[in-house]
Order: C-alpha cells, then sequence, then structure tokens
C-alpha cells in the first residue's frame, strides 16, 4: 500500500511509469475506449479548499475506469471536527480504496497517512501539489518528447506547485530557473529536503525573469496570492510586480516555447490575457491532462498496471 503525499514518494523510475501508464489511457480514450481498470474500487475525497479541476479529474477518472467516487463534506466530520485524526482515518481505511485529500495545512495530509489503512493522494496542500506537478510533466512529454535536457522557467512566488515541479524536474532531468525575489524563493529547510531528495536537480535562482525564460521550452507562473494568502494580496501584487508574464517577457523566450499555468488565474496580475489566451498558451490543454494524470496515478496506485 503506497501513498502520494510529495513526489519525494516516488522513485524517478515510478514516476516515469505514471507517465506511461497516463499515456496510454489517454491514447485509448482519444480513441473511444474507456479503460475499466479498476472495477469495483472506491475513492472517498475530502476537500478543505475548494476545487475544479483536482476533484473533477480524479472524480471522472475513477469513473472513467470502473470505479467510484464519493465526496465527503462536513458531515463526515473530518479535520478534526467529530472524532481523532487517527480513529477516523482507520475507519475511513477499512471502507474505501484511496482517499485523495485537499487540505490547508501540509500536516493534515500526513496525519491521515500515518493513520488510514488505504492509499492517501495529497490533492493540494500548502507545502505540495504533486498531481499538478505530475499532470504538467505529462503535458512537456507530450510537445517535446523526452524530457531530459529541456529547461523549465518558473516566474513568481516559490509556492507549493513550484516546489513539486522542482522535485518532478529533478526526477525527470529537467533544468529549472526560477525567477522569484528574496522572500517569496524556497527556504532553506526546503531547499535542504530538496537536495537530499532530487540531488541531481539542477536549480538556478535568480531575480531576472528575462534571463529565466531565454532558454525555457517552458514558462510557468502562478497566482501570487494562493488561497488562503488573501490577507498579503495587496503586499504581494507589489512586491511581484516586476515578474508578471507578458508578451514583453514571453519575446524573450525561444521559438516553440509555450506558456503553463495551474489555473485559475487572476487576469493581470501575474500573467495578462493576450498570453493566456495567445498561441503559446496551452493552459487547457495542461488543465485537460488533469484527467489523464490522475488516472495514471489511480492506476498505478491501486496496482492496476504497476
Amino acid at each position: 500500500m503506497r501513498h502520494l503525499i510529495t513526489l519525494a514518494d516516488l522513485s524517478p523510475g515510478e514516476l516515469e511509469r505514471i507517465l506511461s501508464i497516463a499515456e496510454d489511457l489517454k491514447n485509448k480514450f482519444e480513441a473511444g475506449l474507456r479503460e475499466t481498470i479498476l472495477p469495483g474500487r472506491v475513492m472517498a475525497m475530502l476537500f478543505e479548499k475548494q476545487s475544479l479541476r483536482t476533484r473533477v479529474s480524479f472524480a471522472a477518472g475513477m469513473a472513467h475506469l470502473g470505479g467510484s467516487a464519493m465526496y465527503l463534506g462536513d458531515e463526515a466530520g473530518f479535520f478534526g471536527r467529530r472524532e481523532t485524526m487517527a480513529d477516523f482515518g482507520r475507519v475511513l481505511g477499512e471502507l474505501v480504496d484511496v482517499v485523495v485529500v485537499r487540505a490547508k495545512k501540509h500536516q493534515t495530509v500526513v496525519d491521515l497517512a500515518e493513520h488510514c489503512t488505504c492509499s492517501v493522494v495529497n490533492g493540494l496542500t500548502d507545502e505540495a501539489h504533486p498531481c499538478q506537478a505530475i499532470a504538467d510533466l505529462f503535458t512537456l512529454r507530450e510537445l517535446f518528447g523526452k524530457l531530459a535536457g529541456h529547461t523549465l522557467a518558473w516566474i513568481g512566488d516559490g509556492n507549493n506547485v513550484a516546489k513539486s515541479l522542482a522535485r518532478g524536474c529533478g526526477k525527470v532531468g529537467m533544468r529549472m530557473v526560477m525567477a522569484t525575489p528574496e522572500g517569496y524563493r524556497f527556504d532553506k529547510a526546503f531547499l535542504a529536503r530538496l537536495k537530499k531528495e532530487v540531488p541531481n536537480l539542477d536549480l538556478t535562482v535568480t531575480d531576472n525573469p528575462v534571463e529565466a525564460v531565454r532558454e525555457a521550452v517552458a514558462v510557468y507562473t502562478d497566482v501570487w496570492a494562493s488561497m488562503g494568502q488573501e490577507a498579503e494580496q495587496e503586499r504581494r501584487r507589489q512586491d511581484l510586480a516586476n515578474y508578471q508574464v507578458n508578451a514583453k517577457l514571453m519575446s524573450h523566450a525561444q521559438k516553440g516555447t509555450v506558456f503553463l499555468h495551474c489555473l485559475p488565474a487572476r487576469r493581470g496580475e501575474e500573467v495578462t490575457d493576450d498570453v493566456l489566451d495567445g498561441p503559446q498558451s496551452v493552459v487547457v490543454q495542461q488543465a485537460g491532462n488533469r484527467l489523464h494524470a490522475q488516472k495514471g496515478i489511480l492506476a498505478w496506485l491501486l496496482g492496476a498496471q504497476r
């Protein structure tokens, strides 16, 4: 029984296997086949934060694979409102095959996985978003083939998505360049973990967005204030104003460079409309690939194609 809390839980070979399963399942899906390789399997979904892509892609993906998904709201008593995490996790693990959790605090998912007797998947925390990163790597793999040797540019806040992408890039051999101001970069504790988890990661940090995008095949940004950081929004807007991804910045990238965003976007802040809706943008393909990436995760995690 395996969990997916961060991409540190996967070896490079396991990550490649998930990407290959996702590719196979997507090809079959586009040919009109929804291969039911998880008949009778049940997934529980516990979401403390709003969600469109994560919630729908997991529920639809499990349905495509022949299983079922149930969304557990406040009435289930999770997040410490009704019983202890230990009691909740032990009981839930007896009833379902996998749990997807979207929580405000990373420790919530870690604690549930400690007590749950079924697989637990991190659907997003303040520390990591592994499912998003897997879908991002899958998208880049579709576009550019082999990922090793390519460069991904991250522009803006070094948030949970950036941390997951750093782990992912290290496992697939991609270089990552971050254009991030002081105060918004990875902290020393995370950098120490990152060095231990992916010692071969080629990571460059700069305060110059133009320098970051020059050799990149993909330019990626995210909102400057994530869910739970609304009180910091104005300060973050001021601090990150020079890190907007706009047409001028994209003009410094090489021909064929694509734009990525995990969505939802704050148009006119971290990205302008002409980039988000422009020919370099692959954000719709990227969002659609959440479905296929989640199917790959579920199929691998539950042993259907490990």
